[in-house]
């Protein structure tokens, strides 16, 4: 579930994958050719252990485990298939990725207290690469954080305008961090971490960036097709081309309200919102305002909504409409997330809505805040 002013990525944790209970032999691996990544840090009293784990099926895998000298040095060994991501991990608040192979000789520093910020990596490019994105990553998250501690606060005590101006700077650092990703992985586009980057959607939207996802990933594709990232990228781009921008939005057909079927089709001739929500999503609840206003702002100049509810529960699906004060269409099979309707559009996280052309064309995605607004002023003039 999105927030107001999208999800703040903690890049350092990425992120919250869980550590899988089976373990590899590190003697074994030791003893194969492979890589090796040799590390010394600062604070980090002799026994200290590090440990050494591969991203895998959407888990931290353990590969191998030492512990430090008197000098705060280390030596990890392993093998692998191919390139792919491993965490180094010290403790749950001092991580960090790199990304290995069997050629790999790496060599990482950093002080043990903050690892995240302070890590240096040489001998690995795709290394070097994630480190360049990371801490991208981290500088506009920190801002971001504090946007986001505000607009809480002002949510609070009910202060809309203030609301409103605070997404509009959130949205702006999320979209200069976005531009920043998108250089280095510009320069970098057949890296295994940029595959593995625009594969996370906590780390990248390739949904509101599909144009610019799917060319890099056609570059991937003849570059590594084997890799798993790539496979994985491509595999999670295909269900978005039926909802790229500039492209017939899927027609959607459900009970409304009142039992019968409305259907998306129906309003061709306006622009509509095709907006996904749900009563128990609370950022829904919070942009409902948004969406209202530009409803009734609007809703005069040939532009509706069409809302698609994730419920399960009629009666909380009516009162929130009722309580929002939301007059447009609304439908929904009370299905959750097994929605016909969500499962059509890939959704994976609400709200999320595409603005459609008359001809029910997809013009836009995800708008959140005043963007709306300043959409449709460019198309209603």
């Amino acid at each position: 579930m999105k927030y107001p002013m999208q999800s703040l990525i903690l890049v350092t944790s990425l992120l919250s994958i869980t550590t899988a209970c089976n373990e590899t032999s590190s003697s074994s691996a030791a003893d194969k050719a492979g890589f090796v990544v040799s590390g010394q840090l600062r604070n980090a009293p002799a026994g200290t252990p590090v440990y050494l784990a591969e991203l895998a099926e959407g888990q931290f895998v353990s590969r191998d485990t030492v512990k430090t000298d008197a000098q705060g040095r280390f030596t990890l060994k392993g093998s692998t298939t191919e390139a792919a991501i491993y965490q180094i991990k010290l403790n749950e608040e001092n991580n960090v990725l790199v990304a290995l192979d069997n050629q790999t000789k790496l060599q990482l520093t950093g002080d043990a207290s903050k690892l995240a910020s302070t890590y240096t990596v040489k001998g690995s490019k795709d290394s070097e690469v994630w480190q360049q994105m990371s801490r991208a990553m981290m500088r506009h998250s920190g801002s971001m954080g504090g946007i986001m501690r505000r607009f809480q606060a002002n949510a609070q005590a009910g202060r809309q305008d203030s609301m409103q101006l605070l997404e509009q700077k959130f949205y702006a650092a999320k979209a200069k961090s976005t531009a920043e990703l998108k250089g280095i992985i510009k320069k970098n586009p057949t890296s295994v971490v940029t595959a593995f980057v625009l594969g996370e959607p906590q780390l990248f939207s390739a949904d509101e960036n599909f144009g610019f996802a799917d060319s890099v990933a056609t570059q991937l594709t003849k570059a590594a097709p084997n890799s798993r990232y790539t496979q994985a990228l491509v595999q999670k781009l295909e269900p978005m081309r039926k909802t790229a921008i500039g492209t017939i939005a899927p027609d959607i057909q459900l009970p409304a309200p009142d039992g019968k079927s409305v259907s998306l089709s129906s309003l061709r001739g306006k622009y509509v919102l095709l907006d996904f929500w749900a009563s128990w999503c609370g950022p829904c609840r919070q942009e409902n305002p948004n969406v209202v206003r530009t409803f009734d702002k609007y809703k005069g100049k040939n532009f509706t909504v069409f809302g698609v509810s994730l419920d399960q529960d009629k009666n909380k699906w009516l009162k929130a409409i009722d309580n929002d004060k939301l007059a447009w269409t609304h439908v929904s099979d009370l299905k959750g997330w097994q929605s016909a309707a969500g499962q059509a559009y890939g959704i994976q996280s609400i709200p999320m809505n595409f603005l459609l052309d008359p001809q029910g064309k997809i013009v836009a995605k995800n708008l959140r805040g005043p963007a709306l607004e300043e959409k449709l002023a460019q198309l209603l003039k």
